[in-house]
């Protein structure tokens, strides 16, 4: 017997297409319900109906949009788990394309939570992806004294006199782990999005007595990552310049910090918060813990691509962007018992032998910097 049946919002997608590998694996019936927007899979290898060959044959499939009458409220039949994934990804993109952004996000949000406020369903979790980039700059604290300073966001003044690095009224600051009681400060449409499908599904879970969970995801890579999407994550974008010869294109110096984590520690957190009986409504980090360069991740895929390429360091900073941001992960780990798994390098190394076996990128970096350019965006 099925331990439950979950639907999958956006489950044709990077992450969540190994969520639903896990979930099956473990036992549940899934369903995904995914729009297939090209941007995402429009150089993925893909069936005659339009989905990718990746996905997994075991769970059900409905291709429809959130944001169409009918299509989420038909899907629930016989749901009850839901793990929201599908979303419009990436910070530069949200700051071109606003209202696309708020509508595919925030007022997707909306339509299912009024859907399950409204109507008779057996939905009894839910687990939301929320991001990192919710949180603004990551925590601080005074470099002298190891006092704990909530900084201002830097200023275009700052930023245009090329001081990437926070200070405190003169004193310079040391970048710590990111803890979930750190303020929110979202530096773009896309993290604003983020925080409302946050807080809108822990609100309207605890209105509803369905214990619910938001994931903040840091910078996830691996296997099945949009290779030819300019806005996805900053590993794939490197291997595609790198693929075709090209150098991978860096903001700032590139020493902001960030976390990578693999995609299939996230889909284990999914899985592992949806598998619980624990009755909460809590934010909870998905990250690796550890942190790394920008320039630190383009060295390494260079190295493991064998190509003598360095990166191409802009010295111009993008509109929405942080300095520097990773994750403190001991709160998944001491409600859930979650921990992060998978080794970095081995990670890495398993998305390069992915890429091997799939179709060339095309490289769009530079489109994407000619449009953001255009929108004063990169400065």
């Amino acid at each position: 017997m099925a331990k439950g049946h979950v639907l999958v919002t956006g489950g044709a997608g990077f992450i969540g297409s190994h969520l639903v590998d896990l979930l099956l694996a473990q036992g549940f019936e899934v369903t995904v319900l995914d729009c297939l927007l090209e941007q995402v899979h429009g150089d993925a290898e893909r069936d005659a109906d339009g989905w990718p060959v990746y996905l997994n044959p075991g769970a059900r499939r409905i291709h429809g949009n959130i944001l169409d009458d009918g299509v989420f409220e038909s899907a629930l039949t016989g749901i009850t788990h839901l793990a929201h994934l599908a979303a419009s990804v990436g910070v530069g993109q949200s700051m071109t394309n606003i209202v696309d952004y708020t509508r595919n996000n925030t007022m997707a949000a909306a339509i299912m939570l009024e859907v399950l406020s409204r109507t008779q369903h057996t939905v009894r979790r839910m687990a939301v992806a929320s991001s990192m980039s919710i949180y603004g700059e990551g925590q601080y604290v005074e470099a002298s004294s190891g006092r704990a300073v909530t900084p201002s966001m830097r200023d275009h003044a700052q930023l245009k006199e090329h001081r990437w690095e926070l200070d405190d009224r003169g004193n310079a600051l040391l970048p710590i782990p990111t803890s979930e009681d750190k303020l929110l400060q979202p530096a773009s449409i896309y993290a604003v999005n983020k925080r409302d499908h946050e807080e809108m599904f822990l609100s309207v879970g605890r209105a509803l007595e369905i214990p619910t969970i938001a994931l903040r995801l840091f910078n996830a890579y691996g296997s099945r990552q949009a290779l030819s999407n300019p806005y996805t994550g900053v590993a794939a974008i490197f291997i595609s310049r790198l693929l075709n010869d090209q150098s991978p294109i860096i903001f700032e110096d590139g020493e902001q910090k960030r976390d990578f984590v693999h995609v299939l520690d996230v889909a284990n957190a999914f899985a592992g918060v949806l598998e619980s009986d624990l009755e909460v409504w809590e934010a909870c980090n998905v990250g690796s813990g550890q942190a790394r360069t920008v320039n630190e991740i383009a060295r390494t895929l260079a190295r493991l691509l064998h190509k003598n390429i360095a990166p191409t360091i802009l010295n111009q900073y993008r509109v929405g962007d942080i300095r520097h941001c990773f994750a403190d992960t001991s709160k998944l780990e001491r409600l859930f018992g979650i921990r992060p798994r998978q080794d970095f390098e081995a990670g890495m190394r398993q998305l390069i032998e992915w890429v091997e076996t799939v179709n060339r990128p095309q490289d769009r970096s530079q489109q994407s910097l000619s449009e953001l350019t255009r929108s004063r965006l990169v400065v």
